[in-house]
């Protein structure tokens, strides 16, 4: 029995097209520039904040960060960042009483930004408003908290799996492999990911009848 469903963000939630474009143009460098650099960094294991390290070494995020919010060139999110499935699948989820959870490695301002999307979900957080990231396990084990179902009993979905799919199975919990956005293909056909998680779905409207079962 699956009793709770959480769900990573970027690129199982929200296209990740509108965050990076937004970097891209604020160093002031072609948007498929840094685009292909992410893909590369991740590919290696690497943190997708080393795209921006590669572009600018010595660069500090955080302080770029905050210095694009105070122009006003910060962090912004509607429903056109939305993938179509996610206000369905989590509406039907909450509607045969599963609890659902959106937690992600995101700042706290994205954090913000989605609660303010009134999406069909109980408890919205990040790591940026827990002080802890995925794949750390306290991320996992504040996740299943917040859950309010015991871990075998909890599902995490998402498209990576180095911080959704092989942590979250370390943690105890259920997981399902998205097909979606780059590393969610990437990964697809991987025997690893195949051997670890618990489902392979295309479309999170596929879950409801995963946890009906």
């Amino acid at each position: 029995m699956i009793r709770a469903v959480i769900f990573d963000v970027g690129e199982t939630l929200l296209r990740d097209d509108r965050y990076w474009a937004s970097w891209a143009d604020w160093l002031d460098v072609p948007r498929h520039t840094l685009s292909a650099l992410v893909g590369a960094v991740v590919a290696q294991g690497r943190d997708n904040a080393d795209a921006l390290r590669l572009l600018r070494p010595g660069i500090d995020v955080a302080a770029e960060y905050r210095a694009r919010e105070a122009a006003g060139r910060g962090e912004h999110l509607d429903d056109s960042d939305l993938y179509d499935d996610v206000r369905p699948a989590l509406a039907e989820l909450r509607r045969i009483g599963v609890r659902v959870v959106i937690a992600g490695n995101q700042t706290a301002r994205a954090g913000d930004l989605l609660r303010a999307l009134d999406l069909p979900a109980d408890v919205i957080a990040t790591s940026g408003e827990w002080g802890v990231a995925k794949p750390q396990p306290e991320f996992f084990r504040r996740a299943v908290e917040t859950g309010q179902a015991p871990a075998e009993e909890t599902l995490y979905v998402g498209d990576h799996p180095a911080n959704d799919v092989f942590p979250a199975a370390a943690a105890g919990l259920r997981t399902a492999h998205l097909r979606r956005g780059p590393w969610g293909h990437l990964w697809a056909s991987d025997p690893d990911v195949i051997a670890m998680a618990d489902w392979r779905i295309d479309r999170l409207t596929d879950l409801a009848a995963i946890v009906s079962d």
